[in-house]
């Protein structure tokens, strides 16, 4: 039988399942997400996603390739969502972590998922480049939230780079970057590397070609500005979590075509990318770790 009608009950059920739970967005449940317990919105997509594969555990264990054993490493997270991401990292190495979430939605699950822990600190705003960002509105889909322009009314606080590096003096050598915000990424990613560019830090990312342009950004044109910032290697990963090679900030964009939408050929979704600055032994060294060098996207 072709794999794909072998794996249709399948996915007829998780539709199904997804589509009941989408009638009850307000109820709490207790989940262990591949090891980690939190708590979550009933609807939220990510033990459907995670499951027992690899999904999520790039950046997990690339945080735990960057720890020291001396100091605990430091992560920005942007787009934190209901914690998940800053849970798996402290269940796998010491961190110390600043969640940036502008969703009041997911806001409530991130709060009671990591206000005990003093590691991690919660900053409720949007994250933008800079502060000339219109007013902005919250647009939810399954587990993921992305922004889109609304009423002055309804419009979400805002944070800037330089701002956090000045309210949060503690990540001044920030060490990784996530960021997760549903095609804004790739103006946010340079902007923070620009504002933390003395530390360098390890930028990972979702890349997306479709909802950036949705979002109405250019995703090739993160490549030359993050070159103009020193970076230069590039692990990439599909997004179910599965290592697809290695590349550069200068030969990436010749290898995006399966991120295209053409006419009878659906795109995969999105790839996660770890992007490496040209002066980080450490940073080439764990990503060469994940991703070897050898392995070619």
């Amino acid at each position: 039988m072709p794999p794909k009608l072998r794996d249709l009950p399948s996915n007829v059920r998780h539709h199904l399942g997804w589509w009941v739970r989408d009638r009850f967005p307000n109820r709490k449940v207790v989940r262990e997400v591949q090891g980690v317990t939190m708590v979550l919105p009933w609807p939220h997509r990510l033990p459907d996603y995670a499951g027992d594969g690899p999904y999520g555990q790039n950046l997990v264990q690339l945080a735990a390739a960057l720890a020291e054993p001396t100091s605990p490493v430091t992560v920005l997270d942007v787009g934190a969502n209901v914690g998940d991401s800053a849970l798996q990292i402290l269940h796998a190495t010491d961190a110390q972590i600043l969640c940036v979430e502008a969703d009041p939605y997911f806001l409530e699950y991130l709060h009671l998922n990591v206000d005990e822990d003093p590691r991690v600190a919660v900053v409720e705003a949007l994250l933008t480049p800079d502060g000339k960002t219109e007013a902005t509105t919250a647009v939810r889909t399954g587990g993921t939230t992305r922004f889109a322009e609304g009423e002055a009314d309804d419009a979400l606080p805002t944070v800037t780079p330089s701002q956090l590096i000045a309210d949060f003096p503690s990540f001044a050598n920030l060490r990784l970057v996530k960021s997760d915000t549903d095609g804004y990424d790739v103006t946010l990613v340079p902007a923070i590397a620009e504002a933390w560019g003395s530390a360098r830090p390890v930028l990972f990312f979702e890349y997306d070609h479709r909802l950036s342009r949705i979002a109405g950004n250019d995703p090739v044109a993160v490549w030359p500005r993050l070159k103009e910032l020193g970076y230069r290697d590039v692990a990439v990963w599909g997004n179910g979590g599965d290592a697809l090679g290695r590349t550069t900030v200068d030969d990436i964009v010749a290898r995006t075509a399966p991120l295209e939408e053409r006419v009878g050929i659906r795109a995969q979704t999105y790839w996660d990318v770890a992007v490496v600055h040209a002066d980080d032994a450490a940073g080439i060294a764990a990503i060469d770790g994940l991703v070897p060098a050898t392995k070619r996207l």
